[in-house]
């Protein structure tokens, strides 16, 4: 009996033996899993930083072969003197007694110019004609952000038919398209009743390429004088609004016509470097 204890104890140790070698395999197999999911880990996290550096570059190459964006250059580059773009018979026949014009106040007279002239004929007690006339021009540059210098002037002269056409004060305003001045033109008359006396007031806007110019002319008799006929003073403001268009195309090396087959061509191009963004003064109704 002895001797089988001595067997029963020595079989225990054998599987005390076992179970702590069992065990051990255990722990190291365990051990290694972790560095293995790292070391996993790595391989794939620097396949992700090369493919997005691939992508990086791709995008890079996609960007450099996109072109710029461009805008039709605009035609007209400069304006002409304000104060000459009226000849001599004109300005007889719409202010004849207007000594010289007034050039209006300008920081780049090569994109807004403008002149105004007064004439007062005076008759003493029988009574006095007054007329007043001014010529405004702005030309628009064409700009990426913006658009074509062309498209800014459309723009515009639609806004400056519009304040015509929209006076305080204004009765019996009538507008018409006026043919053969630029590429568009329309003329808004209206009737304005001021302290000094009744006025008839006449405007004609027009646009040429990317040149837009706005045309006031107003009379009145004053002091128990003669009103002025309307249709009168509308011939001679379309036929001043005309010529004005005219010596524009004729500074930028055109015929002189004021139309676009006078105007010369140009190619596209990346646009200008600046662009008008303010408005000249509106119609003569603020004015006397």
């Amino acid at each position: 009996m002895q001797r089988a204890a001595k067997r029963d104890q020595h079989d225990r140790c054998e599987q005390r033996e076992q179970w702590a070698r069992g065990l051990r395999r255990v722990l190291v197999c365990a051990a290694a899993v972790p560095v293995m999911l790292i070391a996993t880990g790595c391989s794939s996290d620097s396949g992700s930083d090369d493919g997005a550096a691939e992508s990086a570059k791709a995008s890079a190459s996609e960007s450099s072969a996109s072109p710029s964006p461009t805008v039709q250059a605009a035609v007209y580059e400069s304006l002409p003197q304000s104060c000459k773009v009226l000849s001599k018979k004109t300005l007889e026949d719409l202010v004849p007694e207007a000594k010289s014009g007034k050039a209006g106040s300008s920081d780049d007279s090569s994109t807004r110019a403008s002149c105004s002239w007064s004439s007062l004929d005076n008759n003493g007690v029988k009574g006095s004609q007054f007329r007043w006339l001014n010529v405004s021009l702005l030309r628009f540059d064409s700009d990426v952000t913006r658009g074509s210098g062309e498209e800014l002037a459309r723009e515009y002269f639609e806004t400056q038919v519009e304040d015509a056409r929209s006076v305080s004060g204004a009765k019996n305003v009538k507008s018409e398209p006026v043919a053969g001045v630029g590429d568009e033109a329309t003329a808004v008359r209206y009737d304005l009743k001021k302290k000094e006396g009744a006025f008839k007031q006449e405007t004609v806007v027009a646009r040429v390429e990317n040149v837009v110019v706005t045309l006031d002319y107003n009379g009145a008799g004053l002091a128990g004088e003669k009103t002025p006929s309307a249709d009168a003073l509308n011939k001679l403001a379309q036929k001043a609004a005309k010529e004005a268009v005219a010596a524009v195309a004729k500074e930028n090396g055109g015929g002189g016509a004021g139309t676009p087959s006078s105007a010369p061509s140009k190619s596209p191009s990346g646009g200008s470097s600046k662009a008008a963004s303010s408005s000249p003064s509106k119609s003569a109704s603020k004015k006397s």
